[in-house]
């Protein structure tokens, strides 16, 4: 019985060509879509979670309140690690570990090149499952000179990983290192990125400030008995850093608190001082995506198999006639929808295949088809058994309700329970369509403004190189900057310690007269050199610092957002021009406000314009030159930087970041949701409108005598197409209704991660709307137009 249910399932396949294409492609479509992206969920999910140790693992974060907010953060003093392992019996391990990327010149005979990587303490190999190669967890970070290298490093420079082991490595041409470990690279599903790890208390002593607890910056990462009540210890945390810190308890306080290490990356956004999501929204909203495309492909099945069901109607009468049951009915319906899944299935494995390379280019992943995992065979099957059964289940029940005596009469009709059901379907699917048509527009829309926007300063042709080396003496540093000064096309050069598009150093250490003793003021900091105006192009009252006027290294430059917090005003000018000239002091040097620069975005657009003051650092190391091109001579200013910096700096590479590209790094995640909104939500409307074609096309059948009498009586081919087409733009006009306060719900609460966005606007949902009706009428008039073009005799000739 089986196999002839089989025989006659296939049979209906070949039989149907059109509409069984249409069906595989739609249920093929859904599932590969939603494949991809369940491969990348997974991806996501198992980020940092491949360490043998991780319920173990915890950040150290802290919370600092002060002037009216709470921030939190990894952001801890550099001694805390050691502090906490000696305080508290629950902590097995800890270890600090440099938030900020080190990218230095690792020098090995004739080899140089630039390696990227992190200071970390001694506690590391023995807390991260990270294999050593060469060296032991012990000694891996034990030595101030010591450094534990990758597999890659190793290979690179010594030829194998037991080779490297104790061999010498000049590093920024200044110090010798020993490699004391040799580990495995980092595998793809790791947040940390370093391709060497050097000893905590050699970056101590490079950063004294580190040493300091009342300075903030490293990271802390602890590892906890497995019987450790991690509540308690939470507990006794909170108030830890009050008997170190002394400025704790002056208008200001400080609080430790644990974060699971395996959550930190997918919730590293904190709001008010609490946990405020991260990439998990990306995870729960892709997941959102991958059902409604599945369902999106259900329902169209679900259409495209009612449409053909007057075809079937006398094969169930025949059926029941003779002796079947329901439930033999049912299984063979259903049976028949499995076997259009698996079909689709094995195509959606080839799309998926085919589609893989470009999905992983475009989300920066490393994803792969992992067909030797039994774990994917059981989740496709799974999926594919799922599909099946959503799919198949009204068509089955439906078919199989059918009375023999009305089917074998002729007189089969539809009663308004199932047209509504199915006219119900229609209106999910475009809800579903519309909430992505909008979702992709708003998201286009804000995704293009912050990349686009002007950020109070010219980030075109703008060019950072970092100083180092020969560079980082006084001397140098001047000689490099008067010779690029005097090349063609280029217009201006400065220093400054970071980069303009990521200030992120603050002090609460700003002070001026009539602040307010009880207010502890939380400021962003940074030091530049000479010339910073005219290179970054930001319009300031004042002036910048300037070799002609030599009290400038006690000086400061502030920002509008500053001087508002500051307050200064008087009669004759505006708050900006009443401030240059005032006195301020910062970590207890005063000086004096020089100029008020018009607030420009030195971090992401879903950070509000902070307080800014900046000091002049005429001592060039750990900074960055800023470099202004002639607009479209930017290829030849480069040849002649790298020209003069060999000539200079000889022992050190030349490189160089645009800061146009360093900028939109900060939106690469809120790029590849655009780019993915895209693609996703054209696939919902392609598979949507399979959907509408096969209800279309069952209308059309179901009317087909009514069409004949209508056109022998003289209705036009136009009268007919709009009869048969209003119904159906009823129901996507319903959809739209249904589904526009759904997306602007959702779509605001996306936009309220950012502090600058653009509003949600009436015209997009009627541009959604438009395209949604245009799309639907296009795939209508098809099956209309064809039904009223019928000869009206071959629909009559029956009666």
């Amino acid at each position: 019985m089986l196999f002839n249910y089989f025989k006659i399932a296939w049979r209906n396949i070949i039989r149907n060509k059109a509409f069984s294409a249409i069906n595989i492609l739609g249920l093929a479509l859904g599932m590969a879509c939603s494949l991809l992206i369940f491969l990348w969920i997974q991806d996501e999910l198992s980020i940092d979670n491949y360490h043998a140790n991780g319920p173990q693992l915890y950040n150290v974060m802290q919370r600092q309140l002060y002037d009216g907010k709470v921030e939190a953060g990894r952001f801890t003093p550099g001694v805390l690690p050691d502090e906490l392992k000696k305080q508290f019996p629950e902590i097995v391990y800890a270890a600090g570990y440099t938030g900020w990327e080190a990218q230095m010149t690792f020098a090995v005979g004739d080899k140089i090149n630039k390696e990227t990587g992190h200071w970390a303490g001694a506690d590391w190999f023995k807390m991260f499952s990270i294999p050593l190669l060469a060296g032991t967890p012990n000694t891996a970070l034990s030595s101030p000179s010591g450094i534990a290298i990758s597999r890659k490093v190793a290979e690179s420079y010594f030829g194998n990983s037991v080779a490297a082991l104790g061999k010498s490595i000049r590093i920024d041409n200044r110090d010798d290192f020993q490699v004391t470990a040799v580990f495995e690279n980092l595998p793809e599903n790791s947040s940390d990125n370093y391709d060497f790890l050097l000893n905590w208390q050699n970056c101590l002593a490079r950063n004294p400030w580190m040493k300091e607890w009342g300075n903030n910056g490293p990271h802390t990462r602890i590892m906890l008995r497995p019987d450790a009540n991690v509540a308690n210890l939470d507990a006794k945390l909170k108030p830890f850093l009050r008997k170190y810190n002394k400025d704790i308890g002056k208008n200001f306080d400080a609080q430790l608190f644990l974060q699971a290490y395996p959550d930190g990356y997918l919730y590293s956004n904190f709001k008010n001082g609490q946990q405020d999501g991260g990439r998990i929204e990306y995870v729960r909203l892709f997941s959102i995506v991958a059902v409604f495309l599945l369902l999106i492909a259900c329902i169209n099945f679900m259409n495209l198999a009612t449409a053909r069901s007057i075809k079937r109607a006398k094969e169930v009468g025949v059926r029941k006639v003779i002796g079947a049951v329901r439930s033999l009915l049912v299984g063979q319906f259903i049976g028949e929808a499995l076997l259009f899944t698996v079909l689709a299935l094995g195509f959606a494995l080839f799309l998926a295949f085919f589609l893989l390379p470009s999905f992983n280019s475009l989300t920066g992943k490393h994803i792969s088809l992992q067909t030797t995992q039994p774990s994917f065979w059981v989740i496709l099957i799974s999926m594919a058994l799922l599909t099946g059964l959503l799919a198949g289940s009204y068509p089955a029940l439906f078919l199989s309700s059918l009375e023999p005596v009305r089917v074998l009469k002729g007189s089969l009709k539809f009663g308004s329970g199932a047209r509504l059901f199915r006219q119900g379907l229609v209106v999910f699917q475009f809800v579903l369509s519309m909430l992505l048509i909008v979702g992709t527009i708003i998201v286009y829309r804000q995704v293009n403004y912050v990349q686009t926007t002007n950020l109070g300063y010219e980030r075109e042709n703008l060019i950072y190189v970092p100083v180092e080396g020969e560079l980082s003496t006084l001397s140098t540093y001047k000689t490099f900057k008067d010779e690029l000064l005097r090349q063609p096309g280029i217009l201006a050069v400065s220093s400054m310690q970071e980069a303009p598009t990521n200030i992120g150093s603050s002090t609460g250490g700003v002070t001026w007269p009539g602040k307010d003793p009880n207010v502890n003021i939380e400021i962003t900091q940074t030091a530049v050199g000479y010339d910073l105006i005219k290179t970054l192009k930001v319009n300031v009252t004042g002036r910048d610092f300037s070799p002609e006027f030599g009290t400038d290294t006690s000086n400061y430059l502030i920002n509008e957002a500053t001087a508002r917090r500051i307050g200064y005003k008087n009669r004759t000018g505006g708050l900006a021009g009443s401030l240059v000239g005032q006195p301020i002091t910062m970590w207890g040097k005063p000086g004096k406000i020089i100029g008020v620069m018009e607030d420009f975005h030195f971090q992401s657009l879903h950070i509000p314009i902070a307080p800014l003051i900046i000091r002049l650092n005429t001592n060039p190391g750990s900074q960055n030159f800023l470099i202004r091109t002639q607009p479209g001579q930017t290829k030849q200013a480069l040849a002649s930087v790298e020209t003069l910096w060999k000539q200079l700096n000889p022992k050190f590479p030349f490189s160089y970041r645009f800061a146009d590209d360093e900028y939109q790094k900060l939106y690469k995640s809120e790029a590849v949701v655009g780019m993915l909104a895209n693609y996703f939500a054209f696939l919902a409307i392609f598979i949507s409108c399979l959907g509408l074609f096969g209800l279309s096309a069952f209308t059309a059948e179901q009317r087909t005598k009514e069409i004949g009498v209508r056109k022998v009586l003289g209705a036009s081919v136009g009268g007919i197409v709009g009869l048969l087409s209003k119904d159906f733009l009823k129901l996507v006009l319903i959809a739209i209704v249904i589904a526009s306060p759904l997306a602007w719900y959702a779509m605001n609460r996306w936009l309220q991660g950012f502090a600058y966005k653009l509003a949600i606007e009436w015209w997009i949902f009627a541009l959604a709307g438009v395209l949604a009706v245009g799309i639907a009428l296009v795939t209508i008039s098809f099956q209309s137009i064809k039904a009223a073009l019928m000869n009206p005799v071959k629909s009559l000739k029956t009666e």
